[in-house]
């Protein structure tokens, strides 16, 4: 029998020992994990920047007169596959004979995601955006910390008869003397922690509570007192029951006239910076008119600007009519505006919810 000579011999161990370190390494790991830690915040991510571009492409059509379409990300669904084959060939003769040895690698790596998206359309549509908020919401968002003055700026169109201001088209109005005050002493009762918000339940309905402090001395007992004057409350009510309405039927019971989605959003279009081009040519709704003794409250809710070019540092942006339009990500105030808008949005969906699509999805 021929001897194999020793540089062969040495070679083909090399070979080998790569050839198991890689079956090894391939066995040990796992793409399960890795996939999980990378897709979950990217798609996370995605879906957030699109969320807020979405809301505010259709924010900037409603200045334009036109009709804003939602389109819900029902489920995503992410495939992954990952295939490897190493090969290994060696061949030796007698001295003279010559040797040959081969090494060969393939692999491949697919990634097929699955992503169902549902237009809003019908009951689902009227729920989402034309039904107007419940006052338990509003409650909810004060309770849990929320600017009161800012909230009832944003989903109110009055309490018991004393009217917000609107800027939409149609239906521009200024505020009642006593809203802004309004806003002004609820927030400083909040501020001293002089007043209590509570669900309470009645048999099958949950009623919303609105508790003042008995003990308030000084300041923060005027404040009270002049939310009472305001509201026309009884001189000493401390639980107040709140309802949807525009006038309260009772002296202890305070009715919010909430705005709907789609009437904060028209709210908020109303004052975008709209190319002056689009404005004069009747492209988009004029500029309302500026109040006649402008206060801070006469600020956009949100500050959305528009240009050529798209910005260097946005919060969000979109292209809509070869313009651009975007919330600068240095304005805290309509960011923070804006944010809320997107918390409302998602809590406006109630209800069933949809039958989600049936998919099948092939094992790898």
């Amino acid at each position: 029998m021929p001897l194999v000579p020793a540089s062969v011999m040495y070679r083909c161990t090399r070979v080998a020992v790569a050839l198991l370190l890689a079956l090894g390494l391939a066995g040990c790991g796992s793409l399960g994990p890795a996939s999980v830690q990378r897709d979950r915040t990217d798609y996370a991510s995605v879906l957030a920047a699109t969320w807020k571009e979405q809301t505010l492409l259709n924010i900037v059509k409603l200045r334009y007169g036109d009709m804003p379409v939602y389109l819900d990300v029902t489920s995503i669904i992410s495939s992954s596959s990952l295939e490897s084959q190493v090969n290994l060939s060696a061949g030796w003769s007698s001295p003279g004979g010559g040797n040959n040895q081969s090494l060969g690698a393939y692999g491949r790596y697919t990634d097929r995601p699955t992503i169902s998206y549902t237009p809003l359309a019908g009951e689902k549509f009227a729920r989402f955006l034309l039904r107007p908020i419940s006052p338990a919401v509003v409650l909810a968002f004060m309770q849990a910390g929320y600017p009161v003055d800012r909230i009832l700026q944003l989903t109110t169109r009055g309490v018991n008869g004393v009217f917000n201001r609107s800027s939409a088209a149609g239906r521009a109005r200024e505020p009642d003397p006593d809203f802004y005050r309004l806003l002004e002493a609820m927030r400083r009762i909040q501020t001293s922690e002089a007043v209590d918000v509570r669900i309470e339940r009645r048999g099958a309905e949950e009623v919303a509570l609105l508790i003042f402090n008995a003990d308030a001395k000084g300041a923060v007992a005027d404040d009270v007192q002049t939310v009472r004057r305001i509201l026309r409350l009884s001189p000493d009510s401390v639980r107040l029951t709140l309802t949807f309405g525009a006038v309260s039927r009772r002296d202890n019971e305070v009715a919010l006239l909430t705005r709907s989605m789609a009437e904060i959003f028209l709210e908020m279009a109303s004052t975008l910076e709209a190319p002056a081009a689009h404005v004069r040519a009747g492209r988009a709704n004029a500029v309302p008119p500026a109040p006649a003794q402008p206060t801070p409250w006469d600020e956009p809710l949100v500050r959305i600007r528009s240009g050529a070019d798209r910005p260097d540092d946005d919060y969000a942006a979109v292209r809509y009519r070869e313009h651009w339009f975007w919330i600068d990500d240095t304005d805290m105030r309509s960011k923070s505006a804006f944010s809320f808008v997107l918390l409302l949005l998602s809590l406006a969906e109630t209800g069933a919810a949809p039958q989600a699509p049936l998919i099948t999805v092939p094992v790898n």
